[in-house]
């Protein structure tokens, strides 16, 4: 894709991944791809700030070269160290060798670690800048937004934040700026982007937030790192971060189990039909069927969990085990959760279930539900009665 102006002499010169469908090592789906956003500022000084992926290096090389030959950058803004913003950054520095490198402390210290270069590296903390001639750039630090070294770039004569992960999301568009796609994709890709990375964040990312909007420093653009560009409405990303920071949540359950011969299954289906009786909003999913990806970003804004398995070596099934495992980390907050499953000649995998929800730290609001080989009508009943009485425990402690 050509760079795209998205202000007077400040240019998007990234590259689109069309084709990537995994990412952070396979922990996060990406169907619609993703962008890797570089932004080069051009002035009495020229900047550029973040670079991409490495294997798209030629590709941002390219874009800058439409603007100005790559040895003519002054300043090379590193807002985080990861190698899907600072990949491209060796085959850059070869041709810019005398461009100094912007970042923190912990970014010089990343970036050597990564690529073994003695680049001359300026290290910045929040309130330092950056003269380029009419224009002035502002670092912020935001270190665990996502990683130790993460900072955020302001031009204060543009009013634009380039965040770097902040407020990002994966897809891959010809479209740069939101007010350009369809906003129902736009905000589930946010969604999930949040979701599935930063949800452990969560009172990092809201002081930070309140920090930076205490400052009064006026957002007419949001610029990050992966994804669209938002100019309409930059405070809307900025809000539902907020919400979601503040674990937020509506009356909605989500179900998630792992069955062997069909047993857990049925339990689920009954389960979710008394939860939808009482009046609250459910999701169901199969977790070897379903995108795992998929499945956290539905968890975000759900008040209640309920989790189930067959038992299987006095234990929880694999797929479970694992999801629970990645549930464990992320942590999340204000939520309320119950267990159940079936066994044959002994049970296990519903007290195992249950252990790893405390560990969670999430609160388990109702005695679990277990079912010997295949229920019966009277158990079915059970089960749709355990999914109502939990929903009422959604509808009592609400969302917010």
């Amino acid at each position: 894709m050509k760079p795209v102006e998205i202000k007077k002499g400040i240019w998007w010169v990234g590259a689109i991944d069309w084709n990537v469908r995994n990412f952070h090592g396979h922990t996060y789906t990406t169907k619609r791809g993703t962008t890797y956003n570089s932004y080069l500022i051009v002035d009495e000084k020229i900047a550029l700030v973040d670079t991409v992926y490495g294997p798209f290096a030629s590709e941002l090389i390219e874009n800058i070269s439409r603007i100005v030959p790559p040895e003519k950058i002054d300043y090379v803004i590193a807002n985080h160290v990861e190698t899907d913003h600072s990949g491209a950054m060796p085959a850059l520095m070869e041709l810019c060798a005398k461009a100094k490198v912007y970042g923190t402390a912990k970014c010089k210290e990343g970036l050597y670690k990564n690529y073994y270069k003695d680049w001359d590296f300026q290290t910045v903390k929040t309130g330092d800048t950056l003269k380029l001639g009419s224009r002035t750039l502002t670092f912020i630090e935001a270190p665990m937004i996502h990683w130790p070294d993460s900072m955020f770039t302001y031009c204060r004569e543009e009013e634009l934040l380039m965040p770097n992960d902040a407020f990002g999301q994966h897809i891959a568009t010809s479209e740069r700026f939101d007010d350009e796609i369809d906003q129902c994709a736009l905000m589930d890709e946010a969604a999930k982007y949040y979701a599935n990375i930063l949800i452990p964040l969560g009172s990092i990312i809201l002081k930070k937030i309140e920090d930076v909007l205490k400052t009064g420093i006026p957002i007419k653009m949001i610029a990050p790192s992966h994804g669209i560009i938002w100019r309409k409405d930059p405070m809307k990303i900025v809000s539902s971060y907020i919400s979601w920071a503040k674990n937020e949540t509506r009356q909605k359950v989500v179900i998630i189990y792992e069955t062997m011969w069909g047993s857990t299954e049925i339990m689920a289906y009954k389960i979710a039909e008394g939860v939808a009786a009482a009046g609250v909003s459910v999701r169901l999913f199969d977790i070897t069927q379903s995108d795992r990806t998929e499945v956290i970003k539905e968890l975000l804004d759900a008040k209640g969990y309920i989790i189930g398995s067959s038992t299987h070596d006095n234990d929880m099934l694999p797929s479970i085990a694992g999801f629970l495992d990645f549930i464990k980390g992320l942590r999340p907050r204000n939520r309320v959760a119950a267990a159940f499953g079936s066994y044959g000649w002994g049970g296990g995998a519903v007290s195992s279930i249950e252990r790893v929800i405390k560990e969670a730290g999430i609160a388990l609001v109702q005695p679990s539900i277990s079912v010997r080989y295949v229920p019966d009508e009277s158990e079915k009943l059970r089960c749709y009665n355990f999914g109502a009485d939990f929903a009422k425990s959604c509808l009592i402690k609400g969302g917010a």
